[in-house]
């Protein structure tokens, strides 16, 4: 890819613009300050970014090998850093939170009013100049970092000679002041200087190394610089700086975000408290603060956020935050020592309640007995890690031999008690499982969050919190289970490890659908056969949904490497697109999930799953906290072998198709006949699955049949997976008596009813389609903005 890339951007088409200038400038730090204000549904404050010249910027195109970094966290217990700023000079004047907006604009260095001030330069924004990364013959350089539907309303230098505690990292050679004024020049090389200093400190000085951070962050300005935006990008300059070398080290953005930003969702939980959270987003975190997003940009971050009192907020952050009240508000701090992409900053803030066990009983969270721990003793001793230098989990014995890392669970107070039931007991007995496949556990705390209704996923994995789907409550433990085993393969494969190139996305949910089922096997304690019959079960199903994809979805969508030889090329600049980023219809597609479990499922069978976990367990070791690309590897057909559980399956199908039968003559005759005796066989939750799939293609079911079906196996009391099934069944057939149980899935599992909205209008039935537009109707304003304009496409 050529420097021609950045002129190549068509904001129009569905390809994602990555726009920072990461081949000259580096964000290797963030300190954010924000508040949650959810009457005008913003999220307001400053950003402080601590820059670092890329000294290799003509080679990145060459030199992405390294670093992505989405990592584990620290080991040692701390003090929380000093607040950066008094709490209580933040509320002196606020009965509520809503009086936030309503402070001085730049009251203890936040901007809660940007409607009321402007500083950005117009002569610069009405010219024609900032619109080139790097600027010659006389031009000014330009910082230009990813933005999306922000308000941005300054940005300044930060004096970092001027913080509080900085004298230590003034180096003794440099000249003494005239009249105690340092000249311009002297001043930019002793401010560059101490941020060099601060961030060559080595890892075991973390701790110091974020109280300068914080206390730089907090210094005064020395100049407003000039800014601009435009759709997908802040650009920043400081007049008479011609190279990025000698640009500014330490900005601070006091900005805004929109209600209608798309980087995170305002909405209410299921007991109807407002609350806000990052969705997921196609356009990741650059509508929530302006950031660098291409892969080569990793950085650390603190970030303090005050909240309405009551209310509980939850982050990517190493620490337990303690909530610290101040008024009507309260302030929680997180922080994370690792670099890490700022797509994975993550965020929920609402009236959550934690689900604790009813009685601490010990043996309740006990993990799997060490017999059912696969390769525990296949330990490698690490050699020094290939990423750069963090105190790294995989290095330290005490996270090595940690069984279980501390976890919480979060719920809307209206689902607590069955979250207890359901989703707490699991969390210890899964990340034990987890840990016993492939070792050292890469973070070192989770929480894990049920989301709104309208949360358009089953579940959603980032560094210390997972999401996960009211969905997955459903039913008995089993999708529950298998969704918290698939999130929690994550933190190895997606976080700890990454795609150079986020267009192969397959490498993390290919190996995280893989794991899924080693996970859950051993959570569940399944012996080896049990194991592998589950699991070929498993593989039917997920090719069954492949070929169906396959089928029903545009070919360019279900390629694994788009770019095929220019995967994981970016410009000199360092921008780059994602490609097909924005196209709607793509986060709903399962495509690349599913041929990436294949993948790994035909390697597995040509070596066995004993040597491949081994593998994989090297793999994590050797890789951890870096990129990586893939490499083809469907080079054959995929193939599956029938098991018992299968034939087991087949033979409660032939039942039901001779039942269907006498159902259908029994109607033509008046007088009533003994029901036949027919023994069914208890069925595993997949099975009863690929039965109801099976079921589905056989032409027609009446209604008598689809009646006995649904109270042989109660499936109205199913998980989601099932209920799904069900639901298709009931469209295919008109089975209008049950039309009552398709309202509530598309009302309850929004996360999945997508595809029950297209078969509904498929059919052509009026009283269907008129079921769809009075669902849609009365979702519409809860459903995430990427469903709600897929379904709107469907019906209109």
């Amino acid at each position: 890819m050529n420097e021609n890339t950045e002129s190549a951007l068509d904001p129009n088409k569905d390809d994602l613009p990555l726009m920072a200038n990461t081949g000259y400038m580096l964000v290797r730090h963030y300190v954010l300050d924000l508040a949650v204000n959810f009457n005008r549904k913003v999220i307001n404050g400053t950003i402080v970014l601590f820059l670092e010249t890329n000294k290799t910027h003509k080679k990145v195109s060459n030199t992405m090998g390294t670093g992505w970094c989405p990592y584990s966290q620290a080991l040692f217990e701390t003090e929380q850093p000093g607040p950066s700023c008094n709490p209580t000079a933040r509320v002196t004047d606020c009965a509520s939170a809503d009086k936030l907006s309503n402070r001085s604009n730049h009251s203890d260095g936040r901007v809660t009013n940007v409607n009321s001030c402007n500083h950005s330069n117009k002569e610069w924004a009405n010219g024609s100049s900032g619109t080139r990364e790097h600027c010659s013959d006389g031009e000014d350089f330009v910082l230009v970092l990813d933005c999306c539907d922000l308000v941005v309303n300054k940005v300044e230098e930060v004096n970092v000679i001027a913080a509080a505690g900085i004298e230590k990292l003034i180096r003794m050679d440099m000249p003494e002041p005239e009249g105690g004024i340092y000249s311009r020049r002297l001043q930019r090389d002793l401010q560059s200087s101490i941020v060099d200093d601060i961030l060559g400190l080595a890892a075991e000085r973390w701790q110091e190394q974020h109280r300068y951070y914080l206390q730089c962050s907090q210094a005064p300005g020395c100049g407003e610089l000039q800014f601009q935006t435009d759709m997908w990008s802040l650009k920043i300059k400081k007049a008479g700086i011609q190279t990025h070398k000698d640009f500014p080290r330490v900005v601070r953005i006091w900005y805004e975000t929109k209600p209608e930003g798309g980087s995170v969702r305002w909405t209410k939980d299921q007991s109807g408290r407002p609350c806000v959270y990052t969705a997921g987003s196609p356009i990741n975190n650059r509508a929530l603060f302006p950031c660098q997003e291409p892969p080569l940009a990793m950085a650390t971050w603190q970030a303090s956020v005050w909240a309405p009192e009551g209310s509980v907020v939850l982050m990517s952050g190493e620490n337990c935050a303690e909530q610290h009240h101040a008024g009507a508000l309260s302030k929680w701090f997180y922080y994370v020592t690792m670099l890490m992409p700022a797509s994975t900053f993550t965020i929920a803030v609402g009236y959550w309640v934690e689900v604790k066990p009813e009685r601490t009983i010990r043996s309740q969270m006990l993990s799997p007995s060490s017999s059912s721990c696969i390769h525990e003793s296949c330990s490698v001793s690490l050699p020094t890690c290939g990423h750069p230098a963090y105190p790294c989990r995989f290095q330290n014995p005490i996270a090595q031999a940690q069984d279980c890392i501390p976890h919480r669970v979060f719920a809307p107070d209206c689902l607590k008690l069955r979250s207890q039931e359901v989703l707490l007991p699991l969390v210890a007995q899964c990340l034990s499982a987890a840990r016993c496949v492939l070792g050292t556990h890469p973070f070192s705390r989770v929480d894990v969050l049920i989301v709104p209704a309208s949360f358009s996923s089953l579940g959603m994995a980032c560094p210390h919190i997972i999401f996960l789907s009211q969905s997955v409550l459903s039913g008995r433990n089993h999708l529950c289970g298998v969704r918290l085993c698939h999130e929690i393969a994550h933190a190895w494969f997606g976080l700890a490890i990454g795609a150079r190139d986020w267009t192969e996305e397959w490498i993390s949910e290919g190996f995280a659908t893989y794991l899924e089922d080693v996970f859950w096997a051993n959570a569940q304690k399944l012996s080896q056969e049990e194991a592998k019959e589950q699991q070929q079960l498993k593989s039917l199903l997920r090719w069954r949904r492949l070929r169906d994809e396959i089928q029903n979805s545009e070919e360019e969508l279900q390629v694994l490497r788009p770019n095929k030889e220019k995967t994981g090329e970016v410009s000199d600049s360092g921008a780059t697109i994602v490609k097909h980023g924005l196209n709607p219809g793509k986060i709903f597609m399962q495509v690349h999930y599913l041929k990436g479990y294949f993948v790994l499922h035909y390697l597995e069978n040509r070596v066995g799953q004993k040597a491949f976990l081994r593998f994989f367990r090297l793999l994590v070791e050797r890789f951890h906290g870096q990129l990586i690309l893939s490499r083809p590897l469907l080079d054959d057909a995929l193939k599956w072998t029938e098991n018992r559980l299968v034939r087991e399956v087949q033979n409660e199908v032939t039942k039901w198709v001779e039942i269907n039968q006498k159902d259908r003559k029994s109607s033509f005759k008046r007088k009533r006949r003994r029901k036949d005796e027919v023994t069914f066989k208890e069925l595993l939750q997949d099975q009863l699955v690929l039965l109801l799939e099976l079921l589905l293609e056989v032409k027609s079911l009446s209604s008598r049949t689809l009646q006995r079906l649904q109270k042989q196996y109660c499936l109205r009391e199913q998980d989601a997976e099932v209920r799904h099934r069900w639901c298709e069944l009931v469209i295919k057939h008109k089975h209008t008596v049950a039309y009552g149980d398709l309202i509530n899935f598309l009302e309850q599992d929004q996360a999945m009813g997508v595809y029950l909205y297209g078969e509904l209008m498929v059919n052509e039935d009026a009283r269907q389609q008129q079921l769809v537009h009075r669902c849609f109707t009365m979702l519409q304003e809860e459903m995430d903005p990427c469903l709600q304009k897929v379904v709107a496409e469907m019906i209109f």
